[in-house]
């Protein structure tokens, strides 16, 4: 799913990082604008990748920031 994830982050102009678990679940973290990470949002929680099962999406620690603290979109193994 990570790649996906990662192409679809980079398309809306987003700033993060996703990580596949051991779980079988994936972590990560979004910033950018928040039109842009609310569509975001709702891609995970609805489509996600194309052999992805989705049970569900969790979304927390969301706060405002002043400036990125993160550059580009990556996948973190």
């Amino acid at each position: 799913m990570c790649r996906y994830t990662e192409d679809q982050g980079r398309a809306l102009g987003l700033s993060g990082w996703v990580k596949n678990t051991r779980q079988g679940t994936v972590i990560g973290q979004i910033q950018g604008p928040a039109q842009q990470v609310n569509s975001m949002k709702l891609w995970l929680k609805n489509v996600g990748s194309p052999s992805s099962r989705i049970d569900r999406a969790v979304f927390s620690n969301e706060r405002d920031i002043s400036k990125l603290e993160i550059q580009g979109f990556s996948t973190r193994y």
